[in-house]
Protein backbone atom coordinates (compact mmCIF):
# COMPACT_ATOMS: atom_id res chain seq x y z
CA UNK A 1 0.00 0.00 0.00
CA UNK A 2 2.94 2.29 0.75
CA UNK A 3 4.66 1.40 -2.45
CA UNK A 4 1.68 2.07 -4.40
CA UNK A 5 0.46 5.49 -2.88
CA UNK A 6 4.40 6.73 -3.12
CA UNK A 7 4.36 5.87 -6.71
CA UNK A 8 1.03 7.64 -7.15
CA UNK A 9 2.54 10.59 -5.31
CA UNK A 10 5.93 10.46 -7.43
CA UNK A 11 4.23 10.49 -10.73
CA UNK A 12 1.61 13.17 -9.62
CA UNK A 13 4.47 15.56 -8.40
CA UNK A 14 6.80 14.78 -11.31
CA UNK A 15 3.51 15.48 -14.25
CA UNK A 16 2.10 18.37 -12.30
CA UNK A 17 5.28 20.49 -11.63
CA UNK A 18 6.62 23.45 -13.09
CA UNK A 19 10.30 23.65 -11.00
CA UNK A 20 13.11 21.28 -11.86
CA UNK A 21 13.39 20.48 -8.51
CA UNK A 22 9.91 19.36 -7.69
CA UNK A 23 10.52 17.50 -10.35
CA UNK A 24 13.25 15.60 -9.64
CA UNK A 25 11.65 14.88 -6.36
CA UNK A 26 8.88 13.24 -7.92
CA UNK A 27 11.29 10.64 -9.97
CA UNK A 28 13.39 10.30 -6.65
CA UNK A 29 9.97 9.17 -5.10
CA UNK A 30 8.99 7.06 -7.52
CA UNK A 31 12.32 5.10 -7.84
CA UNK A 32 12.39 4.50 -4.25
CA UNK A 33 8.74 3.04 -4.45
CA UNK A 34 9.51 0.74 -7.14
CA UNK A 35 12.50 -0.95 -5.30
CA UNK A 36 10.29 -3.12 -2.53
CA UNK A 37 8.00 -4.13 -5.84
CA UNK A 38 10.68 -5.22 -8.11
CA UNK A 39 12.24 -7.08 -4.75
CA UNK A 40 9.43 -8.41 -3.69
CA UNK A 41 9.70 -12.48 -4.64
CA UNK A 42 12.56 -12.75 -2.75
CA UNK A 43 15.31 -14.24 -4.50
CA UNK A 44 18.73 -13.53 -6.25
CA UNK A 45 16.97 -12.61 -9.93
CA UNK A 46 14.78 -10.12 -8.03
CA UNK A 47 17.38 -8.89 -6.26
CA UNK A 48 19.84 -7.99 -8.77
CA UNK A 49 17.06 -6.79 -11.19
CA UNK A 50 16.23 -4.11 -8.35
CA UNK A 51 20.11 -2.98 -7.95
CA UNK A 52 20.58 -2.69 -11.46
CA UNK A 53 17.66 -0.43 -11.39
CA UNK A 54 18.36 1.99 -8.62
CA UNK A 55 21.80 2.20 -10.00
CA UNK A 56 20.62 3.14 -13.44
CA UNK A 57 18.05 5.42 -12.40
CA UNK A 58 19.99 7.27 -9.75
CA UNK A 59 22.86 7.96 -12.05
CA UNK A 60 19.92 9.48 -14.35
CA UNK A 61 18.57 11.21 -11.65
CA UNK A 62 21.90 13.05 -10.38
CA UNK A 63 22.71 13.72 -14.71
CA UNK A 64 19.09 15.52 -14.65
CA UNK A 65 19.51 17.12 -11.62
CA UNK A 66 23.59 18.05 -12.53
CA UNK A 67 21.59 19.75 -15.99
CA UNK A 68 18.84 22.21 -14.23
CA UNK A 69 21.80 22.94 -12.28
CA UNK A 70 24.11 24.37 -14.43
CA UNK A 71 20.83 25.97 -16.83
CA UNK A 72 19.91 28.02 -12.99
CA UNK A 73 23.77 28.44 -12.49
CA UNK A 74 23.94 30.39 -16.51
CA UNK A 75 20.29 31.26 -16.95
CA UNK A 76 18.51 31.90 -13.42
CA UNK A 77 15.81 29.90 -14.02
CA UNK A 78 14.71 26.58 -12.93
CA UNK A 79 11.33 26.33 -14.75
CA UNK A 80 11.13 23.32 -16.64
CA UNK A 81 10.23 24.95 -19.94
CA UNK A 82 13.39 27.53 -19.97
CA UNK A 83 15.83 25.38 -20.41
CA UNK A 84 18.29 27.18 -22.81
CA UNK A 85 22.00 26.53 -21.90
CA UNK A 86 23.06 24.29 -24.63
CA UNK A 87 25.01 22.03 -21.84
CA UNK A 88 22.03 21.92 -19.78
CA UNK A 89 19.81 20.76 -23.02
CA UNK A 90 22.50 17.52 -24.09
CA UNK A 91 22.93 16.39 -20.60
CA UNK A 92 18.93 16.35 -20.09
CA UNK A 93 18.10 14.59 -23.42
CA UNK A 94 20.52 11.78 -21.93
CA UNK A 95 19.31 11.93 -18.43
CA UNK A 96 15.67 11.07 -19.64
CA UNK A 97 17.08 8.58 -22.31
CA UNK A 98 18.71 7.03 -19.24
CA UNK A 99 15.79 7.00 -17.53
CA UNK A 100 13.65 5.63 -20.29
CA UNK A 101 15.73 2.90 -21.63
CA UNK A 102 17.08 4.56 -25.08
CA UNK A 103 19.77 2.85 -26.91
CA UNK A 104 22.68 3.08 -26.08
CA UNK A 105 21.25 3.05 -22.40
CA UNK A 106 19.17 0.21 -22.77
CA UNK A 107 20.89 -2.76 -21.39
CA UNK A 108 19.46 -2.50 -18.12
CA UNK A 109 15.25 -2.98 -19.09
CA UNK A 110 15.83 -6.50 -20.57
CA UNK A 111 17.56 -7.26 -17.73
CA UNK A 112 15.60 -5.62 -14.74
CA UNK A 113 12.10 -7.12 -16.43
CA UNK A 114 13.16 -10.72 -16.70
CA UNK A 115 13.88 -10.31 -12.87
CA UNK A 116 10.97 -8.75 -11.68
CA UNK A 117 7.03 -10.13 -11.67
CA UNK A 118 4.78 -9.72 -14.57
CA UNK A 119 2.80 -7.25 -12.35
CA UNK A 120 5.67 -5.53 -11.57
CA UNK A 121 6.70 -5.56 -15.24
CA UNK A 122 3.63 -4.07 -16.35
CA UNK A 123 4.54 -0.84 -14.02
CA UNK A 124 7.94 -0.63 -15.19
CA UNK A 125 6.84 -0.56 -18.61
CA UNK A 126 3.79 1.60 -18.36
CA UNK A 127 3.15 3.94 -14.79
CA UNK A 128 7.38 4.31 -14.23
CA UNK A 129 7.34 5.54 -18.21
CA UNK A 130 5.23 8.35 -17.78
CA UNK A 131 6.68 11.01 -15.71
CA UNK A 132 10.14 11.18 -17.83
CA UNK A 133 7.93 11.20 -21.10
CA UNK A 134 5.91 14.19 -19.10
CA UNK A 135 9.45 15.60 -18.74
CA UNK A 136 10.65 14.93 -22.50
CA UNK A 137 6.89 16.60 -23.70
CA UNK A 138 7.50 19.52 -21.48
CA UNK A 139 11.25 19.86 -22.47
CA UNK A 140 10.98 18.92 -25.97
CA UNK A 141 11.77 23.06 -27.36
CA UNK A 142 14.74 22.77 -25.37
CA UNK A 143 16.13 19.07 -26.13
CA UNK A 144 19.35 18.31 -28.49
CA UNK A 145 17.85 17.39 -31.84
CA UNK A 146 20.57 16.02 -33.12
CA UNK A 147 21.21 13.19 -30.00
CA UNK A 148 17.48 13.03 -29.62
CA UNK A 149 17.10 11.65 -33.36
CA UNK A 150 20.07 9.05 -33.31
CA UNK A 151 19.33 7.99 -30.20
CA UNK A 152 15.62 7.30 -32.01
CA UNK A 153 16.37 5.68 -34.70
CA UNK A 154 18.81 3.16 -33.01
CA UNK A 155 16.34 2.33 -30.95
CA UNK A 156 13.56 2.01 -32.68
CA UNK A 157 15.79 -0.30 -34.90
CA UNK A 158 17.32 -2.21 -31.68
CA UNK A 159 14.32 -3.02 -30.54
CA UNK A 160 12.59 -4.72 -33.48
CA UNK A 161 15.79 -6.75 -34.27
CA UNK A 162 16.63 -7.37 -30.41
CA UNK A 163 13.00 -8.73 -29.91
CA UNK A 164 13.45 -11.37 -32.83
CA UNK A 165 16.00 -13.08 -31.15
CA UNK A 166 13.98 -13.70 -28.16
CA UNK A 167 11.70 -16.83 -26.75
CA UNK A 168 10.75 -15.22 -22.94
CA UNK A 169 8.29 -13.02 -23.04
CA UNK A 170 8.82 -10.30 -20.69
CA UNK A 171 12.28 -9.87 -22.76
CA UNK A 172 10.18 -9.32 -26.36
CA UNK A 173 8.63 -6.68 -24.45
CA UNK A 174 11.16 -4.73 -22.96
CA UNK A 175 12.72 -4.77 -26.40
CA UNK A 176 9.30 -3.77 -28.03
CA UNK A 177 9.58 -0.73 -25.18
CA UNK A 178 12.92 -0.06 -26.48
CA UNK A 179 10.91 0.21 -30.08
CA UNK A 180 8.08 1.81 -29.10
CA UNK A 181 9.73 4.59 -27.72
CA UNK A 182 12.27 5.21 -30.18
CA UNK A 183 9.28 6.03 -32.52
CA UNK A 184 7.74 8.07 -29.37
CA UNK A 185 11.37 10.14 -29.08
CA UNK A 186 11.31 10.94 -33.13
CA UNK A 187 8.09 12.19 -33.07
CA UNK A 188 7.96 14.58 -29.80
CA UNK A 189 10.54 16.89 -31.93
CA UNK A 190 7.64 17.38 -34.49
CA UNK A 191 4.35 17.08 -32.41
CA UNK A 192 4.34 16.23 -28.71
CA UNK A 193 0.66 15.53 -28.71
CA UNK A 194 1.10 12.51 -31.23
CA UNK A 195 3.44 11.02 -28.89
CA UNK A 196 1.14 10.87 -25.88
CA UNK A 197 -1.15 9.24 -28.27
CA UNK A 198 1.86 6.86 -29.20
CA UNK A 199 2.16 5.85 -25.70
CA UNK A 200 -1.05 5.56 -24.50
CA UNK A 201 -2.12 3.17 -27.16
CA UNK A 202 1.20 1.19 -26.25
CA UNK A 203 0.47 0.94 -22.39
CA UNK A 204 -2.90 -0.83 -23.48
CA UNK A 205 -1.03 -2.82 -25.87
CA UNK A 206 1.39 -3.94 -22.63
CA UNK A 207 -1.26 -4.04 -20.64
CA UNK A 208 -3.39 -6.44 -22.15
CA UNK A 209 -0.15 -8.62 -22.83
CA UNK A 210 1.28 -8.78 -19.21
CA UNK A 211 -2.79 -9.11 -17.68
CA UNK A 212 -3.14 -12.15 -19.99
Amino acid sequence: LISISSLLLGTTITISSNHWMMAWTGLEINTLAILPLISNPHHPRAIEAATKYFLVQAAASTLLLFSSTTNALFTGQWDITQLTHPTSCLLLTTAISIKLGLVPFHFWFPEVLQGSSLMTSLLLTTAMKFPPITLLLMASPSLNFTLLTTMAIASAALGGWMGLNQTQIRKILAFSSISHLGWMTIIIIYNPKLTLITFYLYCMMTAATLLT
